[in-house]
């Protein structure tokens, strides 16, 4: 069971006043736009695609909030997760709230360790420089199950923005920045239970997605997703 809650972390990791469209840090969102994903194990045989809904674009004081609702499917066209991820654009900086990596269906699988959860968000700034590090993010929580503590730690860390570099995918051609990224996990519950990571990740100013995700571990490629439209 510890080893399938890691793994599902995972799957979504290697998302006031309402308007219909707005712009912010070059991005323009419109309610009702979205984009989609598919996904490709190491081989590059298709598994499955992600689409992305922009469900509302709402104003809060100087920011622009953008609610983002997640569908996943497998090859057969399956529905099979579910989430909504918020994100806070303040001009500058675009910010994934980390408490939307977990989503409620994930939550069952602790809700008998009254889990709390304390969160570091994801930031990605408007403008990217090569060599630039960026932000850590993370999301911790503490619980019991009857009388054993439970932990669970994800980081994401060592985040920097390696090169930039034309990138032709299903959705188009960008002038992109590759950024590299480690993902540490474990949870404990009498035993630590622990995976590592690592993730390239391909982005473009004025798009509010990865263009391309690829995840490794101990240096091999596990799969990758490329972005096939924008809507």
């Amino acid at each position: 069971m510890k080893k399938h809650t890691l793994l599902s972390f995972l799957l979504l990791i290697i998302t006031s006043m309402q308007v219909a469209a707005q712009e912010c840090a070059g991005i323009k969102m419109k309610q009702g736009g979205g984009f989609e994903m598919n996904n490709y194990d190491a081989k590059g045989k298709s598994i499955g695609k992600l689409d992305y809904k922009i469900a509302k674009v709402e104003t809060q004081g100087s920011n622009t909030v953008i609610t983002i609702d997640m569908e996943s499917f497998n090859n057969k066209g399956k529905s099979e997760i579910k989430n909504t991820y918020k994100m806070i654009c303040d001009g500058k900086t675009l910010i994934l709230d980390a408490n939307s990596l977990i989503s409620q269906e994930q939550l069952k699988s602790f809700q008998n360790m009254e889990m709390k959860f304390t969160y570091d968000n994801i930031e990605f700034p408007a403008q990217y420089t090569v060599g630039e590090k960026l932000k850590d993010a993370s999301v911790k929580g503490t619980g019991t199950s009857g009388p054993m503590a439970v932990n669970f730690n994800m980081y994401i860390k060592n985040r920097n923005v390696a090169s930039q570099e034309k990138l032709t995918i299903p959705a188009g051609t960008f002038d992109a920045y590759k950024i590299n990224s480690d993902l540490n996990m474990e949870m404990v519950m009498g035993f630590p239970v622990k995976m590592e990571m690592s993730s390239v990740s391909y982005r473009a100013p004025g798009v509010i997605w990865d263009l391309k995700t690829e995840t490794y571990r101990k240096g091999k490629l596990m799969g990758y997703s490329e972005l096939t439209k924008i809507y």
